[in-house]
């Protein structure tokens, strides 16, 4: 059987973090987590891909415990089954771990024709897994990728390069890295709900994917993380007619060196 992979990941809700004003210090100690925003997008659109291929939609996330969450939400979005690569590090795995733990469940699943990522995750948004992943499959890897098609075994996309678009098409198996605007995702319907807690899921525990000990070793560590403070004049323009204020609010912009 044909099966498409679309991996999400689960990320704090980031409207309801609150950060410092003095310290900058980012607190998210009673933040709820969800699926990434973008990740809602690319689960669409793997749906749509996989009924061209005529097979099954597989979810796949790696994490902690509390990441069981995702698994309910992309199964209510349309995937057939939903897998979590489970590990107590999950937080503090980085993009080398986390390709490694979900390209070695891609094989372990088997018989995956194509598999798709977000660009970005709404919390880091940092490009790596996808094309991490790729590599680790030995399958070509299109990124940036804004609408795709699906024809027999040939993949074809149109990519987003700033304001060019490029098309390319490659064989399938492929992993594709796609942007928001993919497409929207629609809301899933009460219906789909409850048929979420009707399909099967399954927790691979991190050790039973058989890796080696450097593939599961993060690289990289985040030592600190402070919110962007901003300074602001607090300066207000209130006399005069809306000319007289323009006019002083292109005075004021060229003072501080915003216009010239």
């Amino acid at each position: 059987m044909s099966r498409t992979v679309v991996c999400v990941k689960w990320v704090v809700a980031e409207g309801e973090l609150r950060v410092d004003p003095v310290t900058g210090i980012v607190d998210a100690s009673h933040v709820r987590q969800k699926v990434s925003d973008y990740d809602r997008n690319t689960i669409e659109a793997a749906r749509i891909a996989a009924g061209t291929l005529n097979g099954e939609l597989v979810g796949l996330t790696f994490g902690g415990p509390g990441a069981r969450g995702a698994l309910k939400e992309v199964l209510a979005r349309g995937a057939d089954r939903a897998v979590q690569v489970v590990t107590d590090g999950g937080a503090r795995a980085d993009g080398h771990v986390t390709a490694n733990a979900l390209a070695a469940q891609i094989a372990r699943i088997g018989e995956v024709e194509l598999v798709l990522c977000t660009e970005g995750a709404s919390d880091t948004y940092a490009h790596e897994t996808g094309p991490r992943i790729g590599e680790l499959l030995g399958w070509p890897v299109v990124t940036n990728v804004r609408s795709l098609s699906v024809d027999g075994s040939r993949l074809r996309a149109i990519r987003s390069l700033g304001r060019e678009e490029e098309t390319v098409e490659c064989d399938l198996p492929a992993v594709v890295t796609v942007v928001p605007e993919i497409g929207p995702a629609p809301i899933p319907g009460l219906k789909a709900v409850i048929a979420a807690g009707r399909k099967p899921t399954e927790l691979v525990p991190l050790a039973e994917l058989g890796l080696s000990t450097p593939a599961t070793t993060v690289r990289t560590e985040v030592t600190s993380l402070l919110g962007y403070l901003a300074e602001r004049k607090h300066v207000r323009i209130a006399d005069g007619d809306a000319q007289t204020k323009v006019a002083a609010l292109v005075a004021a912009l060229a003072q501080q060196g915003v216009l010239r």
